[in-house]
């Protein structure tokens, strides 16, 4: 009997093991499950702290972009305001608008100045005779064209021997000198007109058939020749004016030079004795356009920094960079820059708040009062200028500190790249925490399965034996049950 449970046991427990090929089946239980949360419990402290890790360093990743915008919009409005120069602009105005306007350039000061003009510069303009039409033949040759002192030759082939293939030619000269050419067709027939693209006397245009023949010889044109086919219906001319009563002279009607700082765009000539006034002032509406830009930028600025760092008490979450010491020591310096007195500038334009420009103090953002602005302009735009730009003004100082931040390598810069580095050594240890959780589970899972394949054994052991110790309680009953029909009996 025993020899007979031993081999059954052994044969139990080979059948068990080629049996289970799933983990559980032997024992019941969902072994992978039971892997997966006790594998996810064993990692939950460290997995936890990576994750929190990771979403605090990618907040401030988003927290410095959103800053370092704020900033560069700032900085890109500095540049208008921190150059004395630039801030108190002038603008120039003329009376007489058919006779000229005006605008300033760097240079420029307060004045008044009066104006005339006898004459615009003119470009030469040559007219030919009358064809019968633009594509009249007129010949092939070659015609050198001159304005000044450049000249280009022009082949005339018979592909392009035509009124209006001669100016196609000309235009599309490559070393063309400076003439424009079109056919223009009036009563008394098509006529080929060249126009210099220069005004000014130097420019006057001559045109000539260099290559010994004659077929051309109707579109050329010196100033003293007798036999010229073109004639010369506007000569090139400089224009002549008077500024102060001082005579003037310029190959353009775009005059820069007569006025310091100025330059005249002369449109007409002035009627006979008259002059016309040039006013030079200051210009308070461009200083007020970039100051408030300034001050629309700076307070980007001042919000992103009272959202970083601040909390929301509607949602009881704290900004992304609350007690952040880079963000504290910019705000420290923006309000020592902010609130720089210049006790020496002229006109009594000492601070910000001298020119409207003061802090709210329920939002910590600049206010802009425009009367005071406008006055402070007005009065004095160069006191505003020198408080502001220069060598040790307010928005110099500002730009450099902003720069500061900005600027490749600067604070920003290293403050990301710490950033990265810390996002960089939370993905190592990742990589590490899933590796050690991999091994983890593996060792868990064979851990189960062999508890699984001996549960499977004791179950194929038990199961047999029962049906053992059933067949012997059988066959004993049986036995006793056939002696007693037979009367027979053991004493």
């Amino acid at each position: 009997m025993s020899s007979s449970v031993s081999s059954s046991s052994t044969a139990a427990n080979t059948g068990a093991s080629s049996a289970i090929t799933s983990t559980g089946i032997g024992s019941g239980l969902n072994v992978t499950a039971i892997v997966a949360d006790l594998t996810t419990a064993f990692g939950a402290g460290t997995q936890a702290q990576i994750t929190n890790q990771e979403n605090a360093a990618d907040a401030q990743v988003s927290a410095f972009g959103t800053f370092q915008s704020a900033l560069d919009t700032l900085k890109g409005t500095l540049s208008a305001i921190d150059t004395p120069s630039t801030l108190a602009s002038y603008q120039a105005t003329v009376a007489d608008s058919t006779v000229a306007s005006a605008s300033t350039t760097t240079g420029a000061s307060v004045g008044s100045y009066t104006l005339s003009v006898q004459n615009l510069a003119t470009a030469a303009t040559l007219t030919s005779g009358a064809f019968a039409s633009g594509s009249s033949v007129i010949g092939t040759g070659n015609l050198t064209i001159g304005v000044g002192s450049s000249s280009a030759v022009i082949n005339v082939t018979s592909s392009d021997d035509t009124l209006a293939g001669i100016a196609a030619a000309i235009n599309s000269a490559s070393n063309n000198p400076g003439v424009s050419a079109s056919v223009v067709t009036a009563k008394d027939g098509a006529q080929l007109v060249l126009t210099g693209t220069s005004t000014g006397a130097s420019n006057s245009i001559t045109v000539s058939q260099t290559d010994g023949g004659t077929s051309l010889s109707a579109l050329t044109y010196t100033p003293d020749g007798t036999t010229n086919g073109l004639t010369q219906t506007i000569a090139a001319s400089d224009a002549n004016f008077e500024i102060n009563s001082l005579p003037a002279t310029s190959a353009s009607n775009v005059v820069s030079g007569a006025i310091s700082g100025v330059t005249l765009n002369l449109a007409g000539v002035s009627a006979a004795g008259k002059t016309t006034t040039v006013t030079v002032a200051p210009d308070p509406s461009t200083a007020a356009t970039s100051i408030n830009s300034f001050v629309t930028a700076l307070n980007g600025v001042l919000s992103s920094i009272q959202t970083l760092t601040g909390y929301n008490v509607s949602t009881s979450t704290a900004g992304a960079l609350q007690g952040n010491a880079t963000l504290e020591a910019f705000q420290s310096q923006l309000n020592n820059v902010l609130d720089t007195v210049k006790s020496s500038n002229p006109g009594g334009i000492q601070s910000l708040s001298d020119i409207g420009l003061v802090a709210d103090p329920n939002t910590g953002q600049l206010d802009a009062n425009s009367t005071t602005l406008t006055n402070a302009l007005s009065g004095s735009l160069s006191s505003v200028a020198s408080l502001l730009g220069g060598s040790s003004g307010i928005i110099t100082q500002l730009n450099s500190l902003v720069t500061q931040y900005t600027q490749v390598g600067g604070v920003l810069d290293s403050v990301n790249s710490g950033l990265e580095s810390t996002l960089t050594n939370l993905s190592k240890q990742q990589t590490q925490l899933n590796a050690e959780l991999a091994t983890y589970s593996a060792t868990l899972t064979t851990q189960y399965n062999a508890m699984d394949t001996a549960v499977a054994s004791l179950k194929q052991t038990e199961t047999y034996l029962t049906a053992q110790f059933a067949a012997s309680a059988g066959t004993s009953s049986s036995s006793s049950s056939s002696s007693l029909s037979s009367g027979t009996t053991t004493s």
